[in-house]
């Protein structure tokens, strides 16, 4: 494969490629945040990184960078469940409808598309398939989640593979699929443990103020847990819906503690007490890019806060899930 990654972000879809072990080279990246970017280059500082506007794009430039892949992951707003989904509507649409546009005129034999669930349901995936039809390529549509793989982490997400006829996929195609082809062999999620950091910094822990006021919101996880909830780019500023916070009190003790700490008549300050007794902490942004099966070789930029980390991983990509893809792309 000589791919070409476009919305390349933190260099998710590059690792995927390095972790299917599939012959091929990423010959280029295309980004337009400068943060990304900059941790891209970090990782990947042989890789031709253009920051530009991928609107600015013409089937001309992307034939002369002699690839035959596209790995992208466009911009994911214009289709999320908590945003306005606008669609076609969104601006920040504009480019990727560009890209389908061009499609027909560039000389690509394979594609992978991820994005959020709900994209399914878009016109924007309307005019996808119009335009993969028109190129002349033979597709298929998922929606999978790591823990179908036995990654401990719910992150359900929008796949298209395409592959240029005559070329065609080893398994059958159809409808949008919402599971692997392919079985794999370990059914079963690995265990929290795995992953975890020896935390004692207490930025990490939660505040007394989160504690009395989103308690009843948190997604309360165990060290033995084998499972995780999807983490968003608001990880670590909002609370309720954005992922899972880490307990290591066991799950006998959790519903007895918080059970005792909301009875009305529970004093405020032993409420409190009973609460922060439960040692509640955010996933720091390394575990969570562990869930996401980044390489533990993977490297921030230096100073990056916290909160920036937690924004780009949660605009990226579950590395094996992706890897497993480009496999079946492959294939």
């Amino acid at each position: 494969m000589k791919v070409l990654e476009l919305y390349s972000g933190i260099g998710g879809m590059h690792m995927a490629l390095k972790e299917s072990q599939i012959q091929g080279n990423v010959v280029a990246s295309i980004e337009i945040n400068n943060v990304a970017n900059e941790i891209y280059k970090l990782n990947f500082p042989h890789t031709p990184l253009f920051n530009m506007n991928i609107e600015g794009l013409s089937a001309e430039f992307i034939n002369n960078l002699d690839v035959d892949t596209i790995l992208m992951s466009p911009p994911c707003q214009p289709f999320t469940r908590n945003g306005l989904q606008k669609d076609i509507r969104d601006p920040r649409t504009t480019s990727f409808l560009h890209i389908l546009e061009i499609l027909p005129h560039m000389n690509i034999e394979n594609i992978l598309i991820e994005n959020v669930k709900g994209f399914e349901k878009s016109d924007t995936r309307n005019i996808l398939m119009q335009a993969l039809e028109k190129g002349g390529f033979s597709f298929q549509e998922f929606i999978v989640s790591p823990d179908q793989i036995a990654i401990p982490n719910s992150r359900h997400r929008y796949y298209c593979l395409a592959k240029k006829l005559p070329n065609r996929f080893s398994f059958k195609t159809g409808s949008l699929m919402e599971h692997f082809p392919i079985q794999l062999q370990n059914n079963e999620c690995f265990c929290l443990t795995e992953i975890l950091e020896n935390i004692a910094d207490k930025k990490f822990f939660l505040s007394d103020s989160i504690l009395k006021k989103y308690v009843n919101v948190l997604d309360i996880c165990h060290t033995s847990s084998r499972r995780s909830c999807c983490f968003t780019k608001a990880y670590g500023r909002f609370l309720e819906g954005t992922g899972s916070v880490l307990t290591d009190r066991s799950e006998e003790e959790v519903p007895k503690i918080l059970s005792e700490a909301m009875l009305q008549n529970t004093d405020e300050n032993l409420r409190i007490e009973l609460l922060k007794s439960l040692n509640l902490r955010f996933f720091t942004p390394r575990e969570v890019c562990r869930l996401m099966c980044f390489p533990e070789s993977f490297k921030f930029s230096p100073n990056l806060s916290d909160r920036k980390k937690y924004m780009l991983l949660g605009n990226s990509i579950n590395v094996r899930v992706v890897s497993e893809l480009i496999k079946l792309l492959n294939s």
